[in-house]
C-alpha cells in the first residue's frame, strides 16, 4: 500500500475490534490505513477475521505488542505507533472500544497532534478494578469526536463535561456485524449440538482467568447445571484452565476452538441460553434475541440489562441457580424486543465523522 496523508488509520489489535470496526473500514474505503497492533494475532484470534469479513488483511502489522504485560503491550504500541505515524502521516485516526490497543492509537495519535475518533464511546462500568475501565477513562480524556453508542453514553460523557459538539449518537457497529455474521453463517448442521436444554459460554476476562477460584466457580456451575453446554474457549481460558489444573473440568464440556464469528453466532441461535463475560456478546444477545447471564463483578452495557436480555451475576450470587432459573423461564417476549444499540448503519455515519475531521485538519 502507498500511504497517503489523507488516510484515516484505524487501530486494532483484538478480534472484538475487527469485528466491530469492519464497517468502519469499508465504509472509509480507499481512505482506510488498517493498523494491526498485534495485541492479538493468530489464525483462530485474529487472522482468519480479516478476510471472513471480507476487508483483506492489515495494512501495517506491528510486533512490540505481542505476548508481553499490559504496562508493556500500550509503551510499545505507542512507541511504534507513533514511529508509523510520523514516518507516514494521517489525517486522523480512529480507535474502538477498551483494549490496550485502543489506549495506545489514542495516545500515539494525539501526542503527534493528530485528531482522535473514539468507537463505542462513553461506556462506564464505574468499576476502576477493570483494567478496560481505564482504558475507556484514558480515551475519553483524549479523543476529539466521541462516537456514542447509546444515550445512556452520551449522558455518561456529558457528565464529565464533555462539550455536546465532540459527541456523535451514532449506534453501535455490532448490530451490522451480527446481522452480517448471520446472513453468512454456515450451515447450522456443522455445529449441531444434542437434543435439551443448550448453553452457549465464552469466558475470558482477566476477573473470571486469572483467579483459579473465579474460574472453577464458572466451570463447575456450567458442568453442575447438566445442561448441553457447549463453550467457545478463548485461548486465556484454555491457558488459565491448563495453569490453574482445571482442564479435567473443561473436559467435561464440549469445547470449541477457533471459532470464527459466524460460527460463534450460529452456536447461539441454536442455544436457549448464553453465560459470559464478553462486552460484544451484551450487545449481539440483543441482536439474536436471546437471554444472557454476564458473568462479571459490573458492566459497562447497563442497556442490555435494561431491556430485559442480560442478567448481572457477580461472584456474590450462586451461578448455578441463575443458569437453572433462567433456563426454566419463557423468553418469548425477547423476539418482539428491539435492540438498544441503533439502526445498523453506525459504520457509514462514523466513517463520515473521521472523513469531516480529518479532511478538516488536512486543510
Amino acid at each position: 500500500m502507498t500511504f497517503q496523508p489523507t488516510d484515516v488509520a484505524v487501530v486494532l489489535g483484538t478480534r472484538p475490534e475487527i469485528i466491530k470496526l469492519a464497517s468502519v473500514i469499508r465504509a472509509l474505503g480507499d481512505r482506510a490505513r488498517v493498523v494491526h497492533t498485534g495485541q492479538h494475532w493468530d489464525d483462530a484470534m485474529a487472522g482468519r477475521f480479516f478476510e471472513d469479513l471480507g476487508i483483506g488483511q492489515p495494512d501495517v502489522r506491528l510486533t512490540g505488542m505481542s505476548g508481553v504485560g499490559r504496562a508493556e503491550q500500550i509503551s510499545a504500541g505507542i512507541a511504534e505507533l507513533a514511529a508509523h505515524f510520523a514516518a507516514h502521516p494521517v489525517a486522523a485516526v480512529v480507535v474502538q472500544g477498551d483494549t490496550n490497543s485502543t489506549s495506545a492509537g489514542a495516545q500515539a495519535a494525539n501526542y503527534l497532534g493528530v485528531p482522535v475518533v473514539h468507537v463505542e464511546a462513553g461506556l462506564r462500568s464505574f468499576d476502576r478494578g477493570m483494567p478496560e475501565e481505564i482504558n475507556r477513562l484514558v480515551v475519553g480524556a483524549i479523543a476529539d469526536m466521541h462516537c456514542a453508542a447509546t444515550e445512556q453514553a452520551v449522558a455518561n460523557l456529558l457528565d464529565e463535561n464533555l462539550p455536546a459538539e465532540r459527541i456523535a449518537l451514532t449506534g453501535n457497529t455490532v448490530v451490522e456485524a451480527t446481522r452480517e455474521a448471520i446472513a453468512r453463517a454456515e450451515s447450522a448442521e456443522r455445529f449441531a449440538v444434542e437434543p435439551g436444554a443448550k448453553i452457549l459460554a465464552t469466558i475470558h476476562r482477566p476477573e473470571n482467568t486469572d483467579d483459579p477460584a473465579a474460574l472453577e466457580r464458572v466451570l463447575e456451575a456450567l458442568i453442575e447445571s447438566r445442561s448441553n453446554v457447549v463453550l467457545a474457549a478463548h485461548p486465556r481460558t484454555v491457558a488459565a484452565a491448563e495453569r490453574f489444573g482445571l482442564t479435567e473440568m473443561m473436559h467435561l464440556l464440549d469445547v470449541r476452538t477457533g471459532l470464527g464469528h459466524a460460527d460463534f453466532l450460529a452456536l447461539a441461535q441454536q442455544a436457549d441460553l448464553l453465560v459470559s463475560d464478553s462486552g460484544g456478546v451484551q450487545e449481539e444477545t440483543t441482536v439474536l434475541q436471546k437471554p444472557l447471564l454476564v458473568v462479571r463483578r459490573s458492566t459497562e452495557r447497563p442497556e442490555s440489562i435494561a431491556a430485559g436480555f442480560a442478567r448481572l451475576v457477580p461472584p456474590s450470587e450462586d451461578l448455578l441457580a441463575a443458569i437453572r432459573s433462567a433456563l426454566g423461564q419463557s423468553w418469548a417476549h425477547l423476539r418482539e424486543t428491539p435492540s438498544p444499540y441503533g439502526d445498523g448503519f453506525a459504520g457509514w455515519k462514523i466513517a463520515q465523522i473521521a472523513i469531516r475531521l480529518g479532511d478538516a485538519r488536512v486543510e
